[in-house]
């Protein structure tokens, strides 16, 4: 979940690599895939500087990507291919986002080894298009590349301050809410998704208030929500300013969005609302495959790691509401770099592969959800279901859920913030730490990663 890892994804950025490393996703064709993490390769690359005709005469365009993008999966290249018989078309995949994004920037930098296609994470975009932007071709001039395409925030993200844009956006990770009908009836709560998402409509104050209310009738050895780094995650994924404000300054101890996320997040854990484990880590895998709560966090991909770590008997027992307010949660984008054999031939596949039928495609076969509003009324989309969430119309779901993402400034260092705030902060509220001990371990992190 590029997510995206990958999830690609995914949100915008997220700890470890967000669409990677937090989304060690199973690809589940049609019925939701994550876009992210499958094991289509060992961790490292060919370092191959691409390009270049084959035995054939054909013009190979290679892509250096992380996770499982999907392009190859959905039958994307087969038909590119088809319809431009003198272009081949080779991928060089690294599973995952932190081994990948390091090797990126070195090859950026030196200008030497890079791919004719790069993929670039969400959470690493802000640092690429203010360090590495020089390298990288501007793709707003690519003929056929219309700005109108995308959703604006989507396409503000890889836009230089100098209005060049070094990436076009693949997919994107509208937030919902997945629960389990089954575990909120038993708790007493609704189970329609329409009545279900008005219990929190609007605040997520609410969405923990009603933990409450499950907890109190709560089935055995279940909590109401996965994780405190996702309930953390979810909450600062709909803030107008994160961690960065718009001038481009680290704000995230000053804005009292982050520490009110913080606080509601460690009250709930206090509260024994949230399970005590890391998001994406075995021990958490564990608690989907034994039932061991009843929502979580949602953006598209999460429901292809959902069923890939699911026992057979969960399918149709997930629905999918609202979730308190609009967020995203993951995404990825292709970059095509200067130096490449084959950029302009590149730059016409990135168009392509990122037009809105593409990117419905996309979605129908691997649960990559379009960061273009022109998929949306696509049959791929409108029509989309899951095996997890039964009859409900997912496409239509997340697309509401898109519509409202706040254009939330990114700023190179993302990543190292929020692993601080879940990985060194909330979680520790589950381990017996009081709320105040864990934010001065969270901030003394990450200012330590920081270098402040």
């Amino acid at each position: 979940m590029r997510a995206r890892t990958l999830p690609h994804l995914r949100l915008r950025g997220n700890g470890r690599s967000s669409a990677a490393r937090r989304a060690l996703a199973v690809a589940a064709v049609v019925s939701m895939g994550t876009g992210l993490l499958a094991g289509c390769a060992d961790d490292g690359d060919s370092g191959s500087d691409g390009s270049s005709g084959d035995s054939a005469g054909k013009t190979t365009i290679t892509l250096g990507l992380f996770g499982t993008q999907g392009f190859k999966e959905a039958g994307l290249y087969a038909e590119y291919e088809k319809l431009n018989p003198d272009i081949k078309i080779a991928e060089t995949v690294v599973e995952r986002n932190e081994n990948y994004y390091p090797a990126l920037v070195n090859r950026l930098t030196s200008n030497s080894g890079l791919q004719d296609i790069q993929a670039v994470e969400v959470g690493n975009i802000a640092e690429v298009a203010t360090t590495q932007a020089d390298k990288l071709m501007d793709l707003s001039k690519v003929e056929g590349v219309d700005k109108g395409d995308w959703l604006d925030w989507k396409w503000q993200q890889a836009t230089t301050r100098d209005g060049a844009t070094i990436g076009l956006g693949t997919d994107i990770g509208p937030m919902a809410i997945c629960y389990r009908k089954d575990l909120f009836e038993q708790a007493g709560l609704p189970t329609d998704r329409e009545e279900v998402g008005k219990l929190w409509a609007g605040s997520w104050d609410k969405f923990v208030e009603t933990g409450q209310k499950y907890q109190e009738k709560a089935p055995d050895g279940t909590t109401f929500l996965d994780s405190p780094g996702g309930l953390i995650l979810a909450i600062l994924s709909g803030e107008k300013e994160k961690f960065y404000d718009a001038a481009g300054e680290v704000v995230y101890k000053d804005n009292p969005a982050v520490k009110n996320a913080f606080d509601l997040t460690a009250q709930a854990a206090e509260d024994g609302l949230i399970g005590n484990q890391t998001q994406f880590q075995p021990a958490w895998d564990q608690t989907i495959a034994n039932n061991k709560f009843a929502a979580v966090a949602c953006p598209p991909w999460m429901l292809g790691y959902i069923k890939g770590k699911s026992q057979p008997d969960a399918a149709g027992k997930w629905d999918v509401a609202a979730a308190p307010k609009p967020g995203n949660w993951g995404g990825t984008f292709l970059s095509v770099p200067k130096s490449g054999k084959n950029a302009e031939e590149a730059a016409k596949l990135v168009a392509w592969l990122t037009a809105p039928e593409q990117q419905a495609k996309l979605f129908a076969k691997q649960g990559s959800f379009p960061s273009a509003p022109g998929a949306y009324e696509l049959p791929q989309v409108t029509g989309a279901k899951n095996e997890m969430t039964g009859d409900a119309p997912i496409g239509e779901i997340f697309a509401k859920a898109a519509e409202g993402v706040p254009n939330q400034p990114i700023g190179p260092k993302d990543q190292i913030i929020q692993q601080g705030l879940t990985d060194n902060g909330v979680i520790l509220v589950t381990q017996g730490k009081s709320p105040k001990e864990a934010w001065e371990t969270a901030t003394k992190t990450i200012d330590n990663n920081l270098d402040q």
